[in-house]
């Protein structure tokens, strides 16, 4: 019992001085940073949803092509990204990512870089932008090559790389059936 109460006691300290200091250098509360890192969060991911909702359910309409051609979802996401990217930066950000002598990155660094709020919600608009830049070229891929793309765009809004995989192998299955018809046809 004594144990339990001592671990509780050490992870309630841990927990104020987390929340009342200064986590990797960044303000957790009282600068405004944390609520406008959790605004800027949710925006993002509202911005990108519906973008990949026309892209599944209405990928022939019209007004489809050009909302996914456009460059503004990436302008706002770069900008939201330089944003809390440039709130999430310390002194210590560069030694904790070039940590060896080689200047290579170090897990334990860039672990406790993601302790900051900031850096967290930099992450995750970075992750968003590159996803929905994928999900485009996914998109945009299938409508060259007339190839469905809404499962591997569902796949891409989640873990983007097999969403990708997914893709290519959708291609590559849908054009070499493509080709064998024709070649059936021909005989």
């Amino acid at each position: 019992m004594k144990v339990v109460n001592s671990l509780e006691e050490n992870l309630h300290k841990i927990y104020k001085s987390t929340n009342a200091s200064l986590v990797s250098g960044v303000p957790t509360t009282g600068s405004g940073s944390v609520e406008m890192a959790t605004v800027l969060f949710t925006f993002a991911t509202t911005l990108v949803i519906p973008i990949y909702t026309v892209m599944i359910l209405a990928p022939h309409w019209e007004w489809t092509k050009k909302l996914v051609e456009s460059n503004v979802p990436y302008i706002v996401l770069g900008g939201l990204y330089v944003y809390l990217l440039h709130g999430s930066w310390t002194s210590e950000t560069l030694q904790l990512i070039f940590a060896t002598k080689h200047y290579l990155p170090e897990l334990s660094g860039i672990s406790k870089m993601f302790l900051s709020t900031l850096t967290v919600a930099s992450a995750w608009v970075h992750l968003l932008a590159g996803d929905l830049f994928i999900g485009r070229h996914i998109f945009l891929d299938g409508l060259d090559h007339d190839v469905e793309t809404r499962h591997s765009l569902l796949l891409c809004m989640i873990v983007c790389p097999i969403g990708l995989i997914s893709h290519m192998v959708t291609k590559a299955i849908t054009l070499l059936l493509r080709d064998q018809k024709l070649e059936h046809k021909k005989l």
